[in-house]
C-alpha cells in the first residue's frame, strides 16, 4: 500500500500555525513511508474565502519548505461530483430532505435547553411521504439534505495516536445535515459531506489531523461505510496550546505563518519546532534537525495526546542556533529585507562585502532576523542618537580627552587596520594617562551611541571604510561640550 496524506486548508484566512504543524506530521509520515503529500483547499464556504488567503496558505507551506506531490485541488472546482454523491445517497434511502424551518429549530433547542439535554435534531422528517414532501414545496420550504444516523449505533476506530475510540449514534446530534438549503435542488454540500468525498477521491490512506476533529471522525466513518468505500486511518494529534493550558489564539499574539516570517523567524528554525509541538525524536536530547532528518525517525507512538505548549522562548533559541551557523551570504541575503524594509539605503561604501562583514559581527548576538535592524542602525544613519547610558559616559572625566587624541592619531593613519586601531587606543591610554576602560567605552559611545553593543574594533572598521568614524568622533566631541 501507498500511503497517501493530505493537508487541507480552508482559505478563510492566512496560513495558522495549528494547520502548519499539522501539515508538518502529514508531511513527516509520507516522507517516512515514502508515500504522497497531497494539497486540497477546502473553499466551499464562498462567503468567507479569499484568493488572498488560498496564495498566502501556498507562500507559507513553499516557504516552510512543505513541496506537495499532487494539488493544490480546489473543492469549489468539484461540486458536481459531491452532488452526484448526494443524490446516490438520496436514492438508496441513506439520506433524506428535511424542511425543518430555522424558527422550529430554534424552539426544538430551546425546549432541549429547558430540560437541560444536549442539542439535537429530533429526525422528524426522516420518513416524510411524498404527500407531505408536495405540501412542504406547497408552502414555499427549501430543503436541507440530512444523512440518516442509527442512534443505537456504535462507531469504533483504533486512533494511531489515541488507541481506542468508541462513539455511539446517540451523541452525534441526529441526523447529520450533508447539504444546504436550495429551492432549486440539492445546494452547497457541507464539510463533514465533501471532506470524505475527496478522500474516496483521492484514495486517502491515512487522515492525519487536530483532535478538535474527533467528532467529525465518527460521522465521516458512518459516511464511509454508506458510500462503499474503504475507511482511512486516523490520527489525531495535540491540539497547540497557549503556556496557560488554553487553545493557541490570536489573543495569544502571532499565530499566522506569514507573521511568523516577518517577526523575523527562519523557516527552518520555526519548522523544527514545529515538528517538536507534540512528537519528539528517539533520542530526547536531539532538538535541532531538518525535516529530512526527522521524518527517518518520524512515528505516531512518540506523538503525546496531551496538548502542546507554545513556548516562545525555546522557539527564540530555536531560531538562533540556526542564525548562528548560517553561512555568512545566506544570512546576508535573509537580512537585507528587514533592512530595506527598516528604509536603510546601501549607498556610500555599503557595497555587498561590506554588508557581509556587518552581518559577521552581528550574527551570533541575533535571536530573529529583525534584531538585525536595532543592531546596524548605527551602521546606516550619519548621525547617531546615544542612549542615557552613553550621553553618561561621554560627560565622564577623560572622555572628549580620550576622542581628541583619537582623531589626532586617526589622521596621521593613511590606512585603518585592527593592529593599528589597537595601538592607537593604547596609544591613546599611555600618553593621555587614561584607564583603558575609560578609552574604550567612550570611543564605542561616540561610534555607535551606546556603551553595549558588537565588537569595538570591528564597529571601528566598518565606520571607517565609509568614512564615518571621523564624523562620529567629532559629533560626540561637540555633544559633550
Amino acid at each position: 500500500m501507498t500511503v497517501r496524506v493530505r493537508i487541507a486548508p480552508s482559505p478563510t484566512g492566512n496560513l495558522h500555525i495549528g494547520t502548519a504543524r499539522t501539515a508538518v506530521f502529514n508531511w513527516l509520515f509520507a516522507r517516512h513511508h515514502g508515500g504522497q503529500f497531497i494539497l486540497r483547499v477546502e473553499d466551499t464556504d464562498l462567503e468567507r474565502s479569499r484568493p488572498e488567503y488560498t496564495e498566502n496558505i501556498l507562500a507559507g507551506f513553499r516557504w516552510l519548505g512543505l513541496n506537495w506531490d499532487e494539488g493544490p485541488f480546489f473543492q469549489s472546482q468539484r461540486l458536481d461530483m459531491y452532488k452526484e454523491a448526494v443524490e446516490k445517497l438520496l436514492e438508496q434511502g441513506l439520506a433524506y430532505r428535511c424542511y425543518t424551518t430555522s424558527e422550529e429549530l430554534e424552539t426544538l433547542r430551546e425546549r432541549q435547553k429547558a430540560r437541560n439535554e444536549a442539542p439535537r435534531y429530533d429526525n422528524r422528517h426522516r420518513n416524510l411521504t411524498p404527500e407531505q414532501e408536495a405540501a412542504f414545496k406547497a408552502e414555499g420550504r427549501s430543503c436541507v439534505i440530512r444523512f440518516k444516523i442509527a442512534d443505537e449505533r456504535e462507531i469504533v476506530w483504533n486512533d494511531l495516536v489515541r488507541g481506542t475510540m468508541t462513539w455511539r449514534g446517540s451523541d452525534l446530534g441526529g441526523d447529520m445535515v450533508i447539504a444546504r438549503a436550495s429551492e432549486a435542488g440539492i445546494g452547497q454540500p457541507l464539510y463533514n459531506f465533501v471532506v470524505v468525498i475527496d478522500d474516496i477521491d483521492m484514495l486517502i490512506t491515512h487522515v492525519i489531523r487536530g483532535e478538535d476533529h474527533i467528532a467529525n471522525t465518527a460521522k465521516q466513518i458512518l459516511l464511509y461505510e454508506a458510500l462503499g468505500a474503504k475507511i482511512p486511518e486516523f490520527a489525531h494529534t495535540p491540539l497547540i496550546l497557549n503556556m496557560e493550558g488554553r487553545k493557541l489564539s490570536k489573543r495569544d499574539g502571532v499565530t499566522s505563518i506569514s507573521d511568523f516570517q516577518k517577526m523575523g523567524f527562519t523557516a527552518e528554525g520555526l519548522v523544527n519546532y514545529m515538528t517538536l509541538l507534540g512528537w519528539s525524536p528517539p533520542d530526547s536530547t536531539e532538538e535541532i534537525f531538518t525535516l529530512e532528518t526527522a521524518a527517518k525517525n518520524f512515528g505516531f507512538e512518540r506523538v503525546n495526546k496531551a496538548g502542546a505548549k507554545f513556548d516562545w522562548a525555546k522557539l527564540d533559541w530555536l531560531n538562533s542556533q540556526y542564525l548562528h551557523s548560517m553561512p555568512t551570504d545566506k544570512l546576508t541575503d535573509s537580512i537585507i529585507p528587514f533592512w530595506e524594509e527598516a528604509g536603510f539605503t546601501f549607498a556610500g561604501g555599503r557595497e555587498r562585502s561590506w554588508l557581509e562583514q556587518l552581518v559577521t559581527l552581528i550574527s551570533q548576538s541575533l535571536t530573529r532576523l529583525v534584531d538585525a535592524v536595532a543592531m546596524s542602525q548605527p551602521f546606516f544613519t550619519e548621525t547617531v542618537e546615544f542612549s542615557e547610558e552613553g550621553r553618561e559616559q561621554l560627560q565622564k572625566e577623560g572622555s572628549v580627552v580620550a576622542l581628541e587624541a583619537i582623531l589626532t592619531a586617526l589622521s596621521s593613519q593613511p590606512e585603518l587596520t585592527e593592529a593599528a586601531a589597537q595601538e592607537i587606543i593604547k596609544q591613546v591610554v599611555k600618553e593621555q594617562k587614561l584607564k583603558k576602560g575609560i578609552v574604550m567605552r567612550s570611543l564605542r559611545a561616540a561610534l555607535t551611541g551606546d556603551v553595549h553593543g558588537p565588537d569595538l574594533i570591528q564597529s571601528w572598521l566598518l565606520l571607517n571604510q565609509i568614512n564615518l568614524d571621523k564624523t562620529r568622533l567629532n559629533q560626540a566631541i561637540a555633544a559633550a561640550n
